[in-house]
């Protein structure tokens, strides 16, 4: 197995994600989320574009070659008086809409990368194209391709997400992927403890700061290292960094030292310990193909939060007992205990979604979970994370027949309810980002060095 060519080829691959029971409270340090990684991965192919000799090339490719039109061309300088890395997209031939993940992605990365490796900073950065690769199960589709990765044959912006958590994927694979292709091991290897909290921080500062607003993290969390009960970290940290953001005077140093937690100030809590599946038991996702406007929801329930102190901390706190006993349950082996404990979770959810007016489980999705839970092999069910009409999550027995069974309701349902519901092939795993051997990558390296450029 080749992890890392001499060249610096590095791929690397970080899960989705699905927050079992904990949705909402988790926005609160004092609760924690019980969340699971999945076997579905986003995949970063970072590599050096070759060039001629004496040429030299200041920009850096990143293409999604599974979209229509999915290929970002940057330039890039060094800010002064220690504003890190600001990266510029360029424009050539069709005008391409810019990618909000990515480049504030490499703003971030690259800044730090600048700052805590010296030679970095004086000699700069080869010119490197980044592949982005994502398992079919993120993206609903009408094809049933036997492609590892399908084209989608639609752009990004319209392209249907199941909700599998691909805006942290890729950010953790990104950074993941630039971290490990830039630095020598001396200084990240994602192999180290040392390592993966480089990786969790830096992700999480720029995760929050492409998506414009600061979430509770879990995504990443779990992106990085997997399943595990999640407490989120004071949102106040990232107050640390100059607000004018990348190319803001004292923005890279500002930003290593937050990454590399000099202060001791990153609080969250990432359990792994106390996370796990029961043997022949398996986390399943049902696509259903309609999205949800998470943002919306969440500000809702706050809403109602607020106006209601008590009602809401009694309900939170409820929610918290059950997030822990699914988690003993689920860790303990204890398969009987499994479903009665998640109709506490969904019953809860419910009353918090009636209480705020917000579909946390919609009446649609509470008729097909009721159903789905009738069927031999199922143990439970819910409407993952902040709710809505996004994929539900099935917890059944890991075997053919229970599949089979589940399929055909599916199926079945589609057809009655005049609506699209299929089994994912996805599956709960407790692995996070992890690097990939390059040899199964193979056709795409040559690809780049054929060609020339990206």
């Amino acid at each position: 197995m080749t992890h890392h060519r001499e060249d610096g080829t590095v791929v690397v691959s970080a899960p989705g994600k699905v927050l079992l029971a904990g949705g909402y409270i988790v926005l609160d340090r004092k609760h924690t989320g019980l969340v699971f990684g999945l076997s579905a991965r986003i995949h970063v192919l970072a590599q050096k574009i070759p060039t001629s000799s004496g040429v030299h090339l200041s920009e850096i490719v990143v293409q999604s070659p599974q979209f229509l039109n999915a290929n970002w061309r940057y330039g890039y300088r060094l800010a002064e008086d220690g504003g890190g890395i600001k990266v510029t997209q360029l424009q050539s031939g069709t005008p391409v809409e810019p990618n909000h993940f990515v480049e504030t992605t490499l703003n971030y990365v690259l800044s730090y990368i600048a700052q805590v490796d010296p030679h970095r900073a004086t000699h700069g950065f080869e010119a490197s194209s980044l592949i982005v690769l994502a398992d079919n199960d993120y993206y609903s589709t009408s094809s049933s391709s036997s492609q590892r990765f399908q084209h989608f044959n639609t752009t990004l912006r319209d392209a249907h997400k199941t909700g599998l958590g691909s805006s942290a994927a890729i950010v953790t694979s990104l950074t993941a992927a630039l971290l490990s292709h830039y630095l020598p091991p001396s200084l990240f290897s994602l192999s180290t403890p040392e390592g993966r909290r480089t990786l969790h921080n830096l992700a999480q500062i720029a995760h929050c700061s492409a998506q414009g607003k600061i979430g509770s993290g879990f995504d990443v969390a779990s992106a990085v290292y997997g399943s595990c009960l999640y407490r989120r970290f004071s949102p106040s940290l990232l107050s640390r960094l100059p607000a004018g953001g990348p190319g803001t005077a004292g923005f890279a140093p500002a930003l290593a030292a937050l990454v590399d937690d000099v202060d001791g100030v990153w609080d969250c809590q990432i359990e792994k310990d106390k996370v796990g599946l029961p043997k022949g038991v398996a986390i399943r996702m049902c696509d259903v193909d309609c999205g949800t406007a998470t943002v919306s929801m969440v500000k809702k329930v706050h809403e109602w939060r607020d106006k209601n102190p008590t009602d809401a901390e009694e309900t939170y706190t409820s929610i918290q007992n059950k997030v822990d006993q699914l988690a003993e349950v689920l860790s303990a082996q204890d398969i009987d205990g499994i479903k009665p404990v998640m109709r506490q979770v969904r019953a809860l959810m419910r009353g918090m979604g009636k209480a705020s007016g917000v579909p946390i489980e919609p009446e649609s999705q509470e008729e097909m979970l009721d159903a789905l839970e009738g069927i031999e092999g199922v143990l439970g069910s819910v409407v993952p994370g902040a709710g809505g009409y996004d994929a539900a999550a099935v917890v059944v027995r890991d075997d053919a027949e229970t599949e089979k069974r589940v399929d055909e309701f599916l199926k079945e349902w589609s057809e009655k309810k005049g609506i699209k519901v299929r089994l994912m092939g996805v599956k709960g795993e407790t692995e996070g980002a992890r690097i990939e051997d390059v040899g199964e990558f193979k056709s795409w390296i040559r690809s780049e060095e054929a060609s020339g450029s990206a």
